[in-house]
């Protein structure tokens, strides 16, 4: 199936916008089977697209942790996933990860035993800022902003706004009545077309025009 442009950037394009190779739609990009990103998600980064896998620290297969990225996420250059790999014991002794180096220390110390927070989860439609760091196990709601430079230590709830280290909600981009009515609307879940024809809504709008759009 051709590609329609009139429904915008053809999604299975690495590089949607020619003219600058730094931006990249992730679902397309070489991921490990660990790693799942949505359509139209992108990364900006000076330093290419593998940067992005770069910044996905600690990350080891056999944890079965998953990074699962939802669709039309924004990540700005810089931003760290830091995954279930990174984490250390802290009701032992000792806090040195023996297991991870095989052989008699495998035997000697359980790598089962250390924390696991579980898969990191980013929703729809979030906007990660300059080098913002999320650490294992959280969950970003959909329509969610992380802040540049902060570090996200607990779950971000749909539509807040979320600044500083660690990160704390500063604001909720709409009252919790909207935010409810904008998680039933749910446009990123509409095929392209739809969504293309609702821009004015989407992206210059109000709850009420997305609504009117949602029912049209």
């Amino acid at each position: 199936m051709t590609h329609d442009q009139n429904h915008g950037p053809d999604p299975s394009r690495l590089h949607p916008l020619p003219q600058h190779p730094r931006v990249v739609f992730l679902s397309n990009l070489d991921l490990p089977e660990n790693v799942e990103a949505g359509a139209y998600s992108y990364y900006d980064d000076p330093a290419g697209p593998e940067a992005f896998l770069a910044n996905i620290l600690y990350h080891f297969a056999f944890l079965g942790d998953r990074l699962r990225i939802g669709r039309f996420c924004a990540i700005a250059a810089g931003t760290r996933f830091l995954m279930n790999g990174g984490n250390h014991r802290l009701d032992a002794p000792s806090t040195y990860p023996f297991a991870i180096f095989g052989g008699a220390w495998a035997a000697g110390a359980a790598v089962e035993k250390f924390p696991n927070r579980g898969d990191t989860v980013i929703g729809n439609d979030v906007w990660l800022g300059f080098e913002a760091t999320i650490l294992p196990g959280v969950g970003i709601g959909d329509g969610a902003v992380v802040a540049a430079k902060s570090v996200v230590t607990r779950d971000v709830p749909p539509y807040a706004i979320v600044a500083g280290n660690p990160a704390q909600v500063v604001r909720m981009r709409f009252p919790d009545a909207e935010v409810a009515r904008l998680l039933r609307i749910a446009w990123w879940d509409w095929e392209i077309a739809r969504i293309t024809r609702a821009l004015p809504a989407i992206a210059d709008g109000d709850v009420d025009a997305l609504e009117r759009a949602a029912s049209a």
